[in-house]
């Protein structure tokens, strides 16, 4: 069953923050000492609405402990611009992160929020050129932006797009290289790399299986995450969010597909820590 409660969300995300960062991560807070995992991603990793995400559920499969620094609606320049947060993750025995969109993240088009990635700030000088039939003062989001830019003109989107993905594979190209630990990207998304999508309504925007193919020398390797059709058919089911929460919970996966990215992961990862077999 899905909790629908009035006033404030049941769930109890104990946000918490990593040395002298100012972004808010799931907690409880963990101590960054020994042999931890360091989970980056955006709002699934963080697990909105969610009793134990994926992060929680590969923990106790491994018997290892794991840091989720997931951060709803983060996209990767939350990593690549807060010196704090890399330095937490710095110790980790290994990474895992999460595809995260092209489009929550600075670029020559436009500006994000550091923190709130999904937050669009101002158009630059380029953007202003390019849509010059555009008051850029009515947007607040990423997405809403976007979406009016192509109705606009599909052709002077695919200028964007294309900056969009050269953008997105820098960053992460910088971000790997920047992780002491190995890395394992996982695809943690409704539908496949390359699946059609509908427009701007999917995640995560822009990034293809082009981009991912690219990035596996980098990585130890990827794992694809898409929820089973037992998974989706549960909706809801078990997500905790009270009525004005409901819309927002509809559009993210729940509880089963969470466990079910957590199997696939930890298949994956007692291989790369325990080569000899997992200890008794």
């Amino acid at each position: 069953m899905s909790y629908l409660m009035q006033g404030q969300s049941g769930l109890e995300y104990y946000p918490c923050r990593y040395g002298r960062s100012r972004v808010l991560f799931r907690g409880p807070r963990r101590r960054l000492q020994g042999d931890y995992l360091a989970f980056l991603g955006g709002t699934e990793t963080y697990g909105r609405f969610v009793n134990f995400p994926y992060p929680e559920l590969v923990e106790k499969e491994i018997g290892q402990p794991c840091v989720n620094f997931g951060s709803i609606n983060a996209g990767v320049d939350l990593y690549m611009h807060d010196a704090a947060v890399l330095n937490a993750i710095e110790g980790a025995r290994l990474n895992i992160i999460q595809v995260m969109g092209a489009q929550n993240m600075s670029n020559r088009y436009y500006s994000v929020h550091p923190r709130r990635n999904d937050r669009f700030l101002r158009a630059s000088p380029l953007l202003q050129t390019l849509y010059d039939d555009v008051d850029f003062t009515e947007f607040h989001f990423n997405r809403h932006l976007l979406r009016h830019l192509r109705q606009v003109s599909e052709e002077r989107f695919e200028e964007i797009a294309k900056e969009l993905r050269s953008a997105w594979m820098s960053r992460m190209k910088y971000l790997l290289g920047a992780m002491r630990g190995p890395s394992i990207l996982v695809w943690f998304a409704p539908l496949p790399p390359g699946a059609p999508s509908n427009g701007l309504d999917g995640d995560p925007l822009f990034v293809d299986s082009s981009m991912l193919e690219a990035l596996r020398p980098r990585i130890a390797t990827l794992v694809v995450a898409t929820p089973s059709e037992e998974a989706r058919d549960m909706g809801t089911d078990d997500m905790v969010f009270n009525d004005f929460e409901a819309g927002a919970a509809a559009e993210l996966m729940g509880p089963r597909a969470h466990e079910e990215a957590a199997e696939a992961l930890a298949a994956v990862i007692k291989p790369l820590l325990f080569p000899s077999g997992m200890p008794d």
